[in-house]
């Protein structure tokens, strides 16, 4: 592969490193921080190894973007996407290029704010044991990836180690305040009928996805990460179908990959093959074109 790929940025960054995750690296710069998205994947909550060459620059240039097409619908925390502004902050520049976001600090709101508008995955299993999503009332009959009327808002409580926990809106509003979670709510359901809009006129249905708030003076701010692969359940439109597993453009080949092994996903995962590696990074590639084309 012709790409490097960035496992972490330590060693790269001369600023404190504050948050590890399994992709970004949060880093300290006073004032501001400086996110680093690596090329690290994860599945069933394991960081595979080795890490998918282009995938951090992917994730940050699609986040970048949409940032950028989203500010007059929703106020963001980015600052500035060039590493060049770092100066002697960073050691070897051109590795860290395309994958910095430096970003203005915020108090994170511990909710995961997921909006659906298909009924699929996580959803779905909800919604064929009780015939609720979260706790709101779907109707009957409603088929594996169907569209549903209205895209409704299921919040999940961030958890930093392990699942986030799905939480109804009531139990959302008891742990935020109920102003806050009606704004939280209808901020999710705007953005995500802008993603929507965008992507359907690119051929790619935006299935659901999720964002992060922040408080900032007072203000809510957008952060994290936006409609990229990892956040967001992207379909071809020419794929879709009902009563299937859609084969949506992320790194699904990982996934395929681990399910079809024999790892019991209780033990460290077995090294992905070349051949999965080179599909999943044209994958991210693939779906960075078609948003950005």
């Amino acid at each position: 592969m012709s790409i490097q790929a960035l496992a972490t940025a330590e060693g790269l960054v001369k600023a404190p490193l504050i948050h590890k995750g399994k992709v970004r690296e949060l880093y300290d710069l006073g004032e501001h921080l400086l996110i680093v998205v690596t090329d690290r994947i994860s599945a069933f909550d394991y960081v595979l190894d080795p890490p998918v060459p282009g995938k951090g620059s992917v994730l940050n240039t699609l986040s970048a973007y949409w940032f950028e097409q989203t500010a007059g619908v929703q106020p963001n925390h980015v600052v500035h996407t060039d590493v060049a502004l770092l100066g002697d902050l960073v050691t070897e520049p051109e590795k860290l290029a395309g994958r910095i976001m430096v970003s203005r600090k915020a108090k994170r709101i511990d909710i995961e704010c997921v909006v659906r508008g298909y009924i699929t995955g996580g959803g779905w299993r909800q919604y064929q044991g009780n015939g609720e999503v979260n706790g709101i009332k779907l109707p009957d009959g409603l088929r594996k990836n169907s569209k549903l009327d209205e895209p409704i808002f299921t919040p999940a409580g961030k958890n930093d180690v392990g699942h986030d926990e799905d939480i109804p809106f009531e139990e959302m509003a008891s742990r935020v305040g109920q102003a806050l979670a009606e704004e939280l709510r209808e901020r999710s359901l705007k953005l995500y009928a802008f993603g929507r809009d965008y992507c359907a006129e690119r051929g790619i249905i935006l299935a659901d996805c999720k964002f992060e708030f922040g408080i900032i003076d007072g203000q809510v701010i957008l952060i994290d990460e936006l409609f990229t692969p990892d956040s967001s359940r992207f379909w071809a439109k020419e794929k879709y179908a009902l009563d299937v597993e859609i084969d949506s453009m992320d790194k699904e080949p990982v996934r395929a990959y681990l399910a079809g092994s024999d790892w019991d996903k209780n033990s460290p995962p077995p090294r992905l093959p070349d051949a999965v590696v080179e599909a999943t990074t044209e994958r991210y590639r693939d779906i960075a074109r078609r948003l950005m084309e």
